[in-house]
């Protein structure tokens, strides 16, 4: 089964303690396509400038990812500048240019409505119950937010999640909108006001899933290899959605098993710049690092007496 992103394609110039990497491939929509495309075919909605790079819509067709949505716009594409020090837990942005994306009204080509699978990448509210109208038969639709949105656009938020199937975010994002320090209070907070499903990202420390059968917790993939964090909420959620397209089958035990997947690969997304990593690697590397991961988180049973 296809899955459906709408999202931002962006030329990121990034800082670490590791290097700058300037220009290079990012964007909401190109990471989690780049994850989901190891697992299920991948339609992306989005918009770029005439300066985008040619080389950079090659490495999209590479994966088959299907551009039909990705609109060639008067202007500059979208431009993020940011750096991380330290534990590199949280990005300071030093400069955003929206450019073509400032007035972008995504629109799904009449060939991709058909999508079972959709995520609404990060972006205003109002944005993503737009796209939302626009695929009223999809099975699940997950959709990701953020701070910003939860201060500003707090009535749309709202409104979004009577309106989506799952809500992606981080725990600091959780607790924000929910205002409940729980994090278990916070998901089920979430759910209760539309979405089936709550997951919540904990960076270094894994993720949570709530949903009709309760609560799931996984740890992160333990790495001693992080040289470049950006990308990797949008990877976890692109492998996460892959799996659950691949398995045409919406349930509790498929969404546990794609936490894993998206989890690994966005273990996959953190070991270098950019894109880098995911262009590397091969569906075989996921699955051999999620029998790893599987390994090093496996409780043996305990004995009795």
């Amino acid at each position: 089964m296809s899955v459906l992103v709408v999202g931002s394609v962006a030329l990121d110039t990034v800082e670490t303690p590791f290097g700058v990497a300037d220009s290079i491939l990012g964007g909401s929509a190109v990471y989690f396509s780049l994850a989901a495309s190891f697992f299920s075919p991948v339609r992306l909605v989005s918009a770029v400038g005439e300066d985008f790079p040619e080389d950079y819509r090659e490495v999209l067709r590479h994966r088959s990812i299907g551009l039909e949505g990705l609109a060639v716009r008067p202007g500059k594409t979208f431009r993020w500048d940011g750096s991380y020090e330290g534990r590199m837990n949280e990005a300071e942005t030093r400069q955003v240019q929206q450019n073509v994306l400032g007035d972008f009204r995504p629109v799904v080509p009449e060939g991709c409505k058909d999508s079972r699978f959709v995520f609404l990448a990060n972006c205003s509210p109002h944005t993503q119950l737009h796209v939302r109208a626009q695929v009223p038969e999809a099975q699940f639709v997950l959709a990701d937010t953020m701070n910003v949105w939860i201060e500003t656009e707090r009535t749309a938020l709202l409104e979004l999640l009577q309106n989506v199937h799952g809500l992606i975010l981080n725990d600091a994002e959780a607790r924000q909108l929910s205002g409940c320090d729980n994090l278990l209070v916070a998901a089920r907070w979430v759910c209760e006001r539309g979405p089936t499903y709550c997951i919540i990202k904990k960076a270094e420390h894994g993720a949570m899933l709530m949903g009709p059968a309760g609560v799931f917790v996984l740890p992160g993939y333990p790495t001693d290899s992080v040289r470049d964090p950006t990308g990797a909420g949008d990877s976890f959620a692109g492998g996460l959605l892959g799996h659950v397209a691949a398995s045409e089958r919406l349930s509790d035990a498929t969404l546990r098993t794609a936490l894993a997947y998206g989890t690994v690969v966005a273990s996959f997304t953190i070991e270098d710049f950019g894109t880098t990593r995911l262009n590397e690697i091969e569906r075989e590397d996921i699955e051999k690092r999620l029998e790893e991961f599987i390994n090093k988180t496996h409780l043996p049973e305990a004995r009795r007496g």
